[in-house]
């Protein structure tokens, strides 16, 4: 979302619905926000059009994948330039145990999301990607025990937000 968008509060009750269940039908929607269907249509059409709503998914339990093992790992590099930057995000997108990825100010440069079967998956993923990059400083590993905030939590949306 490239400009600041203005949420009304029918906006908010909308986006709050999604986060929880973005398969409801307009017609469901438009009774739990107080609109008719069609206002529910165009206003979620404006929504994505306007890039507040980025992606409709489907969040899938990971042990169903055959990776129920969620690690956090921080990654600092040597150099920070453009090219190395670049490089470095390229070979984190072409890695399918990158589930998401951050470039981060602070401690660390990279915030990574990963998702792998089991630990001994995880150290070929770091041999790889983390040891044998000479632009890798360090890394530490946050290991998940239990997920107790996740993508099926519906995140407050505040008067204004955009």
């Amino acid at each position: 979302m490239q400009k600041s968008v203005t949420l009304d509060r029918f906006d908010q009750a909308l986006l709050e619905q999604m986060q929880v269940n973005n398969q409801l039908p307009a017609r469901e929607l438009a009774e739990r926000v107080g609109l008719s269907e069609s206002a529910v249509l165009r206003r979620l059409r404006r929504l994505r059009q306007e890039g507040v709503i980025v992606a409709d998914i489907s969040v899938i339990h990971p042990a169903v994948l055959g990776a129920p093992l969620t690690i956090h790992a921080l990654v600092s590099l040597e150099r920070e330039g453009s090219a190395a930057l670049d490089a470095f995000t390229r070979k984190l997108r072409a890695r399918p145990e990158v589930r998401q990825a951050w470039y981060v100010t602070g401690e660390a440069d990279f915030v990574l999301l990963l998702r792998v079967a089991s630990m001994e998956a995880y150290e070929a993923f770091t041999r790889e990607v983390f040891h044998d990059d000479p632009n890798v400083r360090a890394f530490r590993t946050i290991i998940a025990m239990r997920e107790v905030v996740g993508a099926g939590d519906a995140m407050p949306i505040t008067p204004g937000a955009g």
